[in-house]
């Protein structure tokens, strides 16, 4: 077999080399019948040479100059035949993994080792440092610094995969060198496949919030079959809530539920909102893609090769970003002249205008009326419009949507009602629970949510809780100090709640007999508390003698800490006492009872 293999085997010779031979073969016709018009052969081979060498020639191009001594001894290697092959130039030929090269093992494994350096070193300085290298080692023989440079042109030739791995790294291996998958677009329909991703704003808009200028954050859907940009939204981060809304804006757009939403893996499409994670599903959460019977699909990390919705935003920067006053960049590398240092002229002729974000809104949906009017890349006979309007519409229903959107959460009950996104919201029905339920929320209105039990038993409509003027009625206006006293009348609402709760769990009887097992246990000597209260006019602290309790009547009555306790105590059991009346025309019941707390501050 190895014998077989050898006769068949057929040396490889370069086309140039085949080039160079023929064009050696041609310039000696050439050159044998110049001499034969000519008496004094020696005068004619030099005046032969020098018409080669100041020509203008395919064959100069190809041969370059030659000398009288390079054309006797290709016609001496010709030898009157017409084969060109004993023309051909003697190079060293090598194979396609093998260069054969001056270079030893160490000169090379020294240079790639420098020249292959995710810092990416030139080939300059990866000669530089390698002939350094060898000089330090004590070699006398240093290779040409075109030695190097041939071997490292061959090297990133013949192995490009290896050159990108290592100088750029996985991502430009993915970008540059790996083979892609072409997608046939041809078999989708409208509303097939939702491609979702972030924008960051290469202009600036004005923060709503601050008024300032700032970047802000474009979140599109994109149809893959029409290549029409069919919901998004605006905002300063790329959040759950933006995302939601830019998908409802698909939603209602396109009249129909996609059947796959192809999207970015970042934080905000990955939150909990879409994709139901795992351990909440026995509580009856849902993601809102399930709810909805959308499949989702995750782009691969930095793969921007596969999102069309990637190339969208690039055509969108050019035609459109790049047009508006406020475009200041997407990098330092590519922001406008105006910008730039002492750039005086084009600053003097830079009209400086910041749109607020529903302007941006209204120049972009023009935008994509243009836009729209293009040719579909999938359907080339067809506009985007018109590709987009043969959808099949499944006449949404917005407030159903709306109810579809409502994200599920599992929450605990504290002291001040339910905590979510830095608020507080609270409902009576709350009062006195301290368990996990279930809110059910709309990201496009959170002024409430709805609270249900773990089993989905509806509870309240829990309203989002307003924080007070500190000093409501000295510093604030009415509306604050109306608010305040609601407040304050919803707490002794359900103070005055729980306290009647309680009572109805003992008879009059039952409470009478636990008073006189407390007084039997208490010293006969032990004359009650007389009632203290500070004055918050004055800050004087005064002794309310008119209103103590005596020992004579201690039998009848149980020992009080203060006032509040025996007036509770008595509109409970004796209402009629006459000491409730004197008492209500008092400043301390006026203080506790009816007037805000805060108004002598």
């Amino acid at each position: 077999m190895e014998n077989l293999f050898e006769q068949n085997y057929i040396t490889f010779t370069p086309e140039k080399c085949k080039q160079i031979a023929l064009a050696r073969l041609d310039l000696i016709h050439q050159w044998l019948e110049f001499r034969k018009k000519s008496t004094n052969k020696l005068q004619a081979d030099y005046d032969f040479v020098k018409l080669h060498n100041t020509s203008n020639s395919h064959l100069f191009e190809i041969l370059e100059k030659i000398s009288r001594g390079s054309l006797h001894r290709w016609n001496t290697m010709l030898n009157g035949t017409e084969d060109y092959t004993k023309l051909l130039p003697q190079y060293k030929y090598s194979s396609v993994n093998d260069y054969r090269t001056v270079l030893n093992d160490d000169e090379i494994k020294i240079f790639m080792g420098l020249l292959l350096h995710p810092n990416r070193l030139s080939i300059g300085k990866a000669i530089s440092l390698t002939k350094y290298r060898l000089k330090e080692q004590g070699q006398s023989f240093i290779p040409a610094d075109i030695t190097f440079r041939r071997y490292a042109k061959w090297f990133k030739d013949n192995n490009y995969d290896k050159w990108i791995l290592a100088r750029d790294g996985e991502k430009a291996l993915s970008d540059k060198v790996e083979p892609y998958i072409k997608r046939d677009a041809s078999l989708l329909e409208v509303g097939d496949i939702l491609v979702a991703d972030g924008h960051k704003l290469a202009f600036q808009v004005i923060n709503p919030f601050t008024g300032k200028p700032c970047r802000a954050t474009l979140v599109g859907f994109l149809d893959w079959k029409s290549t029409a940009l069919v919901g998004y939204e605006i905002m300063l981060e790329e959040n759950t809530q933006c995302i939601a809304s830019a998908l409802r804006n698909a939603i209602i757009n396109l009249d129909m539920i996609p059947k796959v939403v192809y999207q970015d893996n970042g934080r905000a499409f990955r939150a909990k909102y879409f994709t139901d994670e795992k351990g909440f599903g026995e509580l009856g959460f849902n993601g809102l893609y399930s709810k909805l019977g959308i499949e989702t699909v995750f782009a691969r990390p930095y793969n921007a090769r596969a999102k069309v919705i990637e190339r969208f935003f690039k055509e969108f920067q050019e035609s459109f970003e790049k047009l508006l006053p406020s475009y200041i960049g997407s990098s330092i590398n590519n922001k406008p002249a105006y910008m730039m240092r002492n750039e005086k002229l084009h600053k003097s002729w830079h009209a400086y205008y910041v749109p607020s974000i529903e302007e941006t809104i209204k120049m972009i949906d023009i935008w994509l009326s243009f836009k729209n009017s293009q040719p579909c890349p999938n359907a080339p006979d067809k506009t985007i419009a018109e590709v987009l309007s043969e959808r099949k519409r499944q006449n949404i229903e917005i407030n159903t949507l709306d109810d579809l959107m409502f994200a599920t959460e599992v929450k605990i009950i504290h002291r001040n009602g339910i905590r979510f996104l830095n608020c507080d919201y609270f409902d009576e029905r709350l009062y006195g629970f301290k368990s996990k339920v279930l809110i059910k929320y709309n990201l496009f209105d959170l002024t409430n949510i709805k609270v249900y039990t773990p089993k989905g038993e509806y509870l309240c409509t829990a309203e989002r809780v307003t924080e007070t003027h500190p000093m409501a009625k000295l510093l604030g206006d009415v509306k604050d100090y109306e608010d305040y006293k609601q407040k304050i009348e919803k707490q002794r609402k359900l103070r005055r709640k729980t306290i009647n709760s309680v009572k109805q769990y003992f008879s009059n009887e039952e409470v009478k007999f636990l008073e006189t097992k407390m007084l039997e246990e208490k010293d006969e000597n032990l004359i009650p508390v007389q009632t203290v209260f500070k004055s918050r006019l004055n800050g004087v602290q005064k002794l309310n003698s008119d209103f103590s309790v005596t020992k004579s009547d201690s039998k009848y009555l149980p020992p009080f800490k203060n006032n509040s306790e025996k007036y509770e105590y008595l509109i409970a059991n004796d209402p009629s006492n006459s000491w409730i009346t004197e008492f209500k025309n008092t400043k301390e019941y006026r203080l506790l009872y009816e007037e805000n707390i805060c108004e002598n501050y």
